[in-house]
């Protein structure tokens, strides 16, 4: 039996001079990466390819903001991403859901509002953070399918994984694999499945026969005249077709940028808390793509418990480094149909929260310590809690601020409501303007100076 063992993200074993592999092998490869759910599967040699070369420049004018670890050197040549790789095995997995849209949810919440005099302005989080940390989800399918390999090839052989953690552009190694084309918005699009797709890869010293053949070259670029995506960008990251100026991109500024939000972005924003999906809403190719069957990726659901003779259920004092060990146990920080407590939370569950259109105000209610148990196994733990109450903070202003100047003379009823959601914005603010954390106290400020 071949000697491999499992360590952190590698598969390893003893190098020996390679056997080419046919195509028969590679089918082999895709069948079974789809026995172990992935949606698309393709391989490819691990060759500099043409697109890897143009990274220099748009590092070279900024784009990539504070991301320092797209300066890798690696990311431009995958054969330096681990020695002695020959093959890359690229997958995709489907995150899309069978729920509203941000273009579309945003703007019904807002009409519902005016319905009821709740205070719950809500916010926007990302398709993609919406349930379980994708990283783990891919990570957990990516090593089922390394260790097939190994049980199907019998040479020595070192096979590598990555689940959006390692130094190579996936969205190239994809298209070059055959999974589609990279769309003017920067993201892989496949004909069928749209954007809405996680990407993993394997590299390996396996000499593997590609899915493409190089007489039939990639994808071909099915994005035509269509420039929806970069004139739906509000903060007009897009700054041509296939280049986007990070920076300026709302996914960026309230999920990788630490600092305080350049002020001329705040207001574009909008209410986005965590990422954004707009120019993926309004892109032809996902109006059909079909939604996953993943429980992991539904919108988590959260039992949060509510203070005997308080006005809000949503302050936990005295959480402690204990309760959060048992977070592993806590379904309720999972992905499901169910809703289920916090185990950080020891007070009785009466009311519940979802990542779908969360509310404002209890975001910007959560302590650092509820933050930490809520988002556990999440992508939202990546913003960290300061950077989601700044965005929040950002989000409350946005949202009073455009309530009063979109509903101005629509009835004394929804001007009376209006009203007191601004009220209730105003005292969430006041309370983080005086945050001992000068980012916060800040963004709380700026959204003040909106509703004032």
């Amino acid at each position: 039996m071949q000697n491999v063992r499992q360590k952190n993200e590698s598969v390893i074993a003893s190098s020996q001079a390679p056997q080419t592999y046919d195509i028969a092998e590679t089918a082999w490869i895709l069948e079974r990466a789809r026995a172990v759910g992935f949606d698309l599967c393709g391989v490819v040699r691990a060759e500099k390819f043409p697109e890897l070369s143009r990274t220099e420049e748009w590092l070279a004018r900024g784009y990539a903001g504070e991301m320092k670890y797209l300066n890798d050197p690696r990311r431009a040549d995958p054969t330096r991403a681990m020695e002695g790789v020959r093959s890359v095995i690229v997958c995709a997995l489907n995150y899309n859901t069978a729920l509203p849209r941000s273009i579309d949810a945003l703007e019904a919440s807002a009409l519902a509002a005016e319905k009821n005099d709740a205070g719950d302005e809500r916010g926007w989080i990302s398709r993609y953070a919406w349930g379980d940390d994708y990283h783990e989800v891919l990570q957990g399918k990516l090593r089922a399918l390394s260790f097939a390999l190994g049980e199907r090839f019998k040479e020595p052989f070192e096979a590598r994984i990555y689940s959006d953690t390692g130094p190579v552009n996936e969205r190239v190694l994809a298209k070059h694999a055959g999974l589609g084309w990279i769309g003017k918005n920067t993201l892989l699009l496949n004909a069928k499945l749209g954007s809405w797709l996680f990407l993993g890869v394997i590299l390996t010293t396996l000499d593997l026969e590609p899915t493409v053949g190089a007489a039939d070259g990639p994808a071909r670029d099915l994005c035509g005249s269509c420039t929806k995506c970069i004139e739906a960008c509000p903060t007009e990251a897009l700054i041509e077709p296939y280049v986007m100026d990070s920076r300026r991109c709302i996914a960026y500024l309230t999920i990788e940028y630490r600092g305080s939000i350049p002020e001329e972005l705040r207001e574009p924003m909008g209410r986005h808390v965590f990422g954004c999906d707009i120019c993926q809403d309004v892109c032809p190719w996902n109006r059909r793509a079909p939604p996953t069957g993943l429980g992991e990726f539904q919108p988590r659901r959260i039992l949060v418990g509510r203070d005997r003779g308080s006005g809000n259920g949503h302050e936990v004092a005295g959480t402690t480094e204990s309760d959060l060990d048992e977070r592993n146990e806590g379904g309720a920080l999972r992905a499901s149909g169910q809703a289920r407590p916090c185990p950080t939370d020891k007070r009785e569950a009466t009311e519940e929260e979802s990542l779908l259109l969360p509310r404002l105000e209890w975001l910007a209610s959560l302590t650092e310590e509820l933050f930490r148990a809520y988002f556990w196994g999440s992508p939202i733990k990546r913003t960290k809690w300061r950077g989601l109450l700044r965005n929040t903070c950002i989000a409350l202003g946005n949202g009073a601020a455009q309530e009063s100047e979109g509903r101005a003379g629509g009835g004394a009823g929804v001007d009376s409501h209006a009203a007191g959601r601004k009220e209730s914005a105003r005292k969430v603010l006041r309370r983080l303007a005086k945050s001992e954390d000068s980012l916060i106290a800040e963004s709380a400020h700026w959204a003040l100076s909106r509703i004032e």
